[in-house]
C-alpha cells in the first residue's frame, strides 16, 4: 500500500486507489470504529485524509528525514493509518468543545509519545490548530525542593515516581488554558542539569493554544486497591518493596484533580510491558555508539525495574483499558515498535 500512498501524496487519488483506500478503511471494524469511519461517511473521510496527506507530506517528509532520520515512504503508511485519522479526530474533538483540547497521553518508556505528540503538532497545525506538548516531566519539582524530598525520604533516588511533581504548576496551566488565557508560560525541564539529576529551565510562552498533547509514564494513572500488592508481580518481591509500592498508590490521590483537567486520554500500549526495559537498552546503546554516555544494562535494569516497583503496568496499566469512563483510545505496540490494534472499547 506505501505505492498508492506514494501516489497519492503527489498525483492524487484515482479510482483504484480510492477504492481500495475505502476497503482497508473499513476492513478493521475496531479502528474504523475508533477514528469514526463507517460504510456511509467513508468515501467522505478518505477524501479528506487525503487532501490532508498531500498538504503535510512536505513538512512530514522533512520531519522524517532530519528528526527520524528515515525516509519519509517508511513512515507513510502509519502516517495514513494512524497519525492521519487521529489528527482529524483530535481537531474534531477541539471544534465540538468550543475551548483548548486538553488530550491526555498515557506510554510508558519507548513508547513513541514524543515523536507521536511532535508529528501531531503538525498535522493540527495544517488543521489551523495551535497544538502545544506538555510533559509530565516538565512539572517536576526542582532540583533543591527533591534533594530535600529524597532527604526525607532515601527512597526517592530518581525523579519520576508520584511525589517529584508540582502539581499545583500543572493545575495553574492546565487551567489558564482551559480558560483561554493567553499568553500562557508552559514550564519546561533540562533533563541534563546537575549531572543528569534535571531541573528547571527557561519556560515557553506561548500564545492562542487549541489543543495541549499532555503527555506521560503515568498520566491518567489511578490509584488501586492497595490489597493486590500482597500478590504483586515481580519486581514487588520484598516487605520493603510493597511498603514503597503502596506509599507510590497513595500518593497517586494527588494527581487525580490534575488527570480531571484531561478531555481525553490515549493509552500507548506495548502488548508486553517488558519491551521498554529492552528499547531502554536500544537507546543507551545508540547514545554510547553516537559517542555520549550512557548507562549499562545492569544500571538500565536497575533503573527500569525501580519503576515498575512504584507503578506496576500490570497493576495500574492494564486494568485501565477496561475501563472506558477513563481511556478514550488504545493504541497498542508491538515489541518491534509497529502498532497494532487501535480501538476505543473491544465491544
Amino acid at each position: 500500500m506505501n505505492l498508492w500512498l506514494s501516489v497519492l501524496a503527489t498525483n492524487g487519488l484515482g479510482e483504484t486507489w480510492k477504492q481500495e483506500a475505502r476497503e482497508a478503511a473499513l476492513a478493521d471494524r475496531l479502528r474504523a470504529k475508533a477514528f469514526g469511519i463507517a460504510p456511509e461517511n467513508v468515501d467522505e473521510m478518505i477524501e479528506r485524509r487525503s487532501h490532508l496527506l498531500k498538504s503535510v507530506f512536505p513538512a512530514f517528509s522533512e520531519f522524517c528525514q532530519t528528526t527520524l532520520q528515515v525516509q519519509p515512504q517508511e513512515m507513510l503508511q502509519v502516517l495514513w493509518d494512524l497519525w492521519l485519522p487521529l489528527g482529524i479526530k483530535l481537531a474534531s474533538q477541539r471544534q465540538q468543545l468550543g475551548r483548548p483540547l486538553i488530550q491526555g497521553i498515557l506510554g510508558g518508556q519507548g513508547t513513541g509519545k514524543t515523536t507521536m505528540s511532535k508529528i501531531l503538532i503538525l498535522i493540527l497545525a495544517h488543521l489551523g490548530y495551535r497544538t502545544v506538548s506538555l510533559s509530565l516531566d516538565d512539572l517536576y519539582k526542582t532540583y533543591s525542593d527533591r534533594l530535600a524530598l529524597t532527604q526525607q525520604d532515601p527512597r526517592f533516588i530518581w525523579r519520576g515516581p508520584p511525589g517529584t511533581h508540582d502539581i499545583d504548576l500543572g493545575l495553574n496551566v492546565l487551567d489558564q488554558i482551559r480558560e483561554l488565557q493567553s499568553p500562557v508560560i508552559l514550564p519546561r525541564f533540562d533533563k541534563s542539569a546537575y549531572g543528569g539529576a534535571g531541573d528547571r529551565t527557561n519556560p515557553e510562552m506561548v500564545a492562542d493554544v487549541d489543543i495541549v498533547l499532555f503527555e506521560g509514564w503515568f498520566v491518567g494513572v489511578r490509584p488501586i486497591n492497595p490489597d493486590l500488592f500482597d500478590t504483586a508481580p515481580p519486581p514487588i518481591v520484598t516487605d520493603e518493596d510493597r511498603a514503597f509500592a503502596r506509599e507510590m498508590n497513595l500518593r497517586l490521590h494527588d494527581y487525580l484533580p490534575l488527570w480531571e483537567r484531561l478531555d481525553s486520554l490515549i493509552v500507548l500500549y506495548p502488548i508486553d510491558y517488558r519491551c521498554s526495559l529492552e528499547w531502554r537498552k536500544q537507546a543507551e546503546q545508540q547514545m554510547i555508539a553516537a559517542g555520549k554516555s550512557g548507562m549499562s544494562n545492569a544500571e538500565i535494569e536497575q533503573f527500569v525495574n525501580y519503576f515498575w516497583r512504584s507503578l506496576h503496568p500490570e497493576l495500574f496499566i492494564t486494568p485501565l483499558l477496561r475501563d472506558a469512563t477513563v481511556v478514550d483510545m488504545v493504541i497498542e505496540i508491538h515489541p518491534d515498535r509497529s502498532f497494532g490494534q487501535v480501538y476505543c472499547d473491544r465491544t
